[in-house]
């Protein structure tokens, strides 16, 4: 196991050290402060020695199958072509979490495994598969799996789905640090270009399909709140569908509280990438001639670092 330390302060490389010298667990330790997302997933394939790599997170929670059910796909089928995907589920310690879980987080039914594009807290590949696709792209900070997994697609790599793979983390702990997380997560899609039409469906829906709907409902008919209404439980219905066996093991309070959270998670994710994505943007087109074409097939590991 090879971990890469990007400067924590809790004690937690201290403790791994000693694990390591102890040789409790086959462990190697690095350690590079302010080191990107990427630049610590990229440190730590190099420093491996194994022809098959399995990645994961800091913070996570493996089942105890996790390692086999991933590294299923590779051993029986064709190593080099194949990528297994993982899943991961919401491990959330309060109410809160629990609504966020169900209003950002899909569910193992949500899938559709010819479309799903795995998060690298549970996905294994060949490492000649990370070395084909000029491993993870050191110039962005934030989605880079995402960019990692197009590059692989584009390259004729097939994902295969590996639902029992799975991996449980924790949910942000409140509403501002989720603002700042999704806020980060658009960011990074306005500098690698990614989900263009997603992001300009949000600007549409907020910008201007909401506020023309106001202004109808209050000063032409009352059937156009019935119109805004429908829309807003259009928008909630997967979450709510997802919190309604989540609300079982809680208080009728926190129930409440469960459903009241829903929307204003939801809005504030919104609101968080429709700030986030724009500041992406400006910093790729500041920056157009410095940066790799990453969906180019044929683009090298130096270009992509």
């Amino acid at each position: 196991m090879v971990i890469v330390d990007g400067g924590s302060t809790d004690g937690t490389l201290e403790i791994l050290r000693t694990w390591e010298e102890s040789r409790r667990l086959p462990l190697r330790m690095l350690s590079e402060p302010g080191c990107s997302i990427s630049r610590g997933r990229n440190r730590a394939i190099a420093a491996s020695e194994s022809k098959l790599i399995a990645s994961t997170d800091a913070g996570v929670r493996l089942d105890a199958g996790w390692l086999d059910s991933l590294a299923r796909p590779l051993i029986e089928g064709s190593t080099a072509r194949r990528v297994a995907c993982g899943f991961f589920l919401p491990d959330p310690r309060s109410v809160f979490e629990v609504a966020m879980g169900a209003t950002v987080l899909p569910r193992r039914e949500d899938v559709r495994p010819e479309r799903f594009l795995p998060s690298s807290r549970s996905v294994a590949f060949a490492r000649t598969a990370w070395e084909a696709v000029g491993g993870y792209p050191e110039w962005l900070d934030y989605c880079e799996d995402l960019v990692f997994d197009l590059r692989l697609l584009a390259m004729d790599y097939r994902l295969v789905f590996v639902p029992e793979a799975l991996v449980h983390f924790r949910p942000r702990p409140d509403l501002r640090s989720f603002a700042v997380q999704y806020y980060r997560y658009a960011r990074g899609d306005g500098k690698a270009d990614l989900w263009r039409v997603r992001h300009l469906v949000r600007y549409v829906t907020y910008l201007v399909a909401l506020p023309v709907l106001l202004a109808l409902a209050a000063r032409a008919s009352p059937a156009w709140l019935g119109v805004l209404v429908a829309g807003a439980a259009a928008m909630l219905f997967t979450p709510y569908k997802r919190l309604w066996p989540e609300l079982r093991p809680l208080s009728s309070a926190e129930r409440v509280a469960a459903v009241l959270w829903v929307p204003v998670i939801r809005v504030t994710g919104d609101l968080a990438k429709m700030a986030g994505y724009p500041v992406g943007v400006l910093w790729r087109l500041k920056r157009r001639d410095q940066l790799p074409n990453w969906r180019a097939v044929d683009s090298t590991r130096e270009n992509l670092a």
